[in-house]
């Protein structure tokens, strides 16, 4: 093909020819994950824990850990985390402005508050620069979320962390089975925290999974959202006496249904995403030499991994394509047949009305400030990164299978319009006043 040809957007012939759903479905399902599912219908234990332990057993030894519990959803696991590590009224987290508000909205039924900070440039996680000089007395703990499947800069974060006393919680849930500096995800700060739901890199229907090698947090997080497995066996010392009590009222038990598909899901998970890795790669090793794009992965070498590639996104530089707006780049792109490459990715969470206005529990005041000594709420302007971080990424084809022919199709779509982006400035319009969601979905004309 000749990067020549005219542009699909101009009634071209789009570069991707092939409609292979086969290779973007995900979850992959089998006749085990059915018999499996139907084993726990017909025997009725949709609401049990046999199925759910054997989960739990087996997941905790995949990541070489001594607890993993599991819950309804990612937020109940991310809440319990949060309880688990003694945050209470008047605590506060130092969280990641870039992320979807379930990384850090529960603390607020804790009486705690988040502290939001800036991300770094390259790799879109929490900037280990921008977080110390947010440490107060009140600082109890900071949540790391692995955006998009990057391993964040775990060594500073961690030694940050043993300074100040503080407690690292791993956000895992774009990013289950990466790895960083050879080290699984979630196994590094205190406690992992992750969503399994059906769109992430481990998918297994609904629910989350909580996985820590601390005895007392597992405990605390038992008695949190699992009280009925809260008795005789606990050993914390501040938790014995009210063994047998729902601490948390909460019941945050995970279907067996998941449990059982979960179960099946894991015994193929290595092998699925290390293809996931090497179809990604592929395509981003095609593309290197390409201006105006650059790929967001971890450099060769480093010993750290994307665990998925879950909602993969690329860097757009727009001054390489003359001040292109990236909103008219992916305009092409989908015209090219690319249906799921859109602009940006989650807002600001600081910006989040509420964040700033809500007044959640009738405090008479924005629940934000309720049970603070002082107003740790930012105004735009306050994170730079994290607030134009929308004009600098796209979402990029997620691909499930190494199929290097269709592959190759994607990588023609981007190297047609990067190479005739001259003749997309004519019409360019720009970028719109609001870009971005609250979440990672895609705009609902652009959803694969």
């Amino acid at each position: 093909m000749s990067m020549n040809e005219k542009l699909a957007l101009f009634g071209g012939e789009p570069a991707v020819q092939t409609d292979d759903q086969e290779m973007f479905r995900w979850p992959i399902i089998t006749g085990d994950d059915e018999a499996a599912a139907l084993d726990v219908l017909r025997k009725g234990s949709m609401s049990g824990t046999d199925v759910t332990l054997q989960f739990e057993n087996e997941f905790a030894a995949w990541l070489k850990l001594d607890y993993a519990l599991a819950f309804n959803t990612g937020t109940a696991a991310i809440h319990a985390a949060m309880y688990g590590c003694g945050i209470g009224v008047g605590d506060e987290i130092i969280c990641p402005s870039l992320t979807y508000w379930a990384s850090a909205l529960q603390v607020f039924s804790l009486g705690g508050t988040p502290v939001f900070a800036d991300v770094e440039a390259d790799t879109l996680n929490i900037d280990p620069a921008d977080i110390e000089h947010r440490i107060t007395e009140r600082t109890k703990a900071i949540i790391v979320v692995h955006y998009i499947g990057y391993p964040a800069d775990m060594d500073r974060i961690m030694e940050i962390a043993r300074r100040h006393n503080l407690r690292v919680i791993e956000d895992v849930s774009h990013a289950q089975g990466g790895l960083y500096k050879g080290r699984k995800l979630g196994t590094i700060g205190d406690v992992g925290a992750m969503s399994l739901m059906t769109g992430k890199s481990f998918a297994i229907g609904e629910g989350g999974i909580l996985v820590t090698g601390d005895r007392s947090i597992y405990e605390r997080a038992v008695a949190f959202g699992h009280y009925e497995r809260f008795g005789a066996n606990i050993v914390s010392a501040e938790l014995k006496p009210l063994a047998g009590l729902p601490l948390g009222g909460y019941k945050y038990r995970m279907h067996q249904i998941s449990s059982a598909v979960g179960r099946v899901q894991l015994k193929h998970y290595e092998r699925r995403i290390a293809e996931i890795d090497k179809a990604m790669n592929y395509f981003w090793d095609q593309l290197e030499d390409v201006p105006g794009i650059r790929a967001h992965r971890p450099p060769g070498g480093s010993g750290c991994t994307m665990g998925g590639w879950y909602s993969p996104h690329g860097f757009y530089i727009s001054e390489q394509l003359e001040g292109l707006s990236i909103t008219r780049f992916c305009e092409a792109l989908q015209a090219e047949g690319a249906a799921g490459c859109y602009p940006g990715c989650n807002l600001p969470l600081h910006l989040h009305p509420v964040f700033h206005e809500a007044d959640i529990y009738r405090h008479g005041q924005p629940t934000r400030i309720a049970n603070s000594a002082r107003d740790v709420r930012l105004e735009a302007g306050s994170l730079d990164v994290t607030e134009n971080v929308i004009v600098r990424v796209f979402a990029i084809p997620w691909f499930k299978h190494y199929r290097t022919d269709i592959i190759d199709e994607y990588v023609r779509a981007f190297r047609k319009v990067t190479a005739n982006y001259k003749e997309l400035l004519a019409q360019d319009a720009g970028n719109p006043a609001r870009m971005g969601q609250w979440n990672l979905s895609a705009p609902v004309a652009d959803r694969r």
